[in-house]
């Protein structure tokens, strides 16, 4: 399993060689989400979109509103927490494409499929689309 070479994750934080797609599972199941959040905000913030509209897409996967959002980064609990307790939207599996060298819609493990759904919104929004198109309906 090849490494992702998007910058969303804190280059100070060490991160094991990754040597198996097992691993690679395990260390995504155990990385903390409020680690990884500000990396998303600060992707977006700097391509002009807005914390609000980050937490619009993150809400929309996952169903957290604002104050549960907030609950799960203070908690620190790690991604496999934060899906465990997420109610995920009936249309993720409408959530394709490429992430980190990946179609996500091919990837096997459910978790790190939940995790790169993540990526790729923020993803999307930093690239400027639509939010009509990033909360995909159909």
């Amino acid at each position: 399993m090849k490494r992702c070479t998007t910058k969303l994750y804190s280059p100070k934080q060490e991160l094991p060689k990754v040597t198996s797609a097992n691993d690679h599972h395990e260390r995504v199941a155990k990385l903390t989400f409020a680690a990884v959040y500000p990396h998303y905000v600060t992707k977006v913030e700097k391509k002009g979109r807005t914390r609000e509209e980050l937490h619009q897409v993150i809400s929309w996967l996952t169903g957290f509103n604002e104050k549960a959002l907030q609950k799960q980064i203070k908690d620190q609990i790690t991604f496999k927490e934060f899906f465990q307790r997420a109610k995920l939207n009936p249309n993720a599996h409408l959530i394709t494409g490429v992430i980190c060298g990946y179609r996500v819609e091919e990837i096997d493990n459910p978790l790190t499929q939940q995790v790169r759904y993540l990526d790729k919104l923020v993803d999307e929004l930093a690239k400027g689309k639509k939010m009509e198109k990033i909360l995909r309906t159909e």
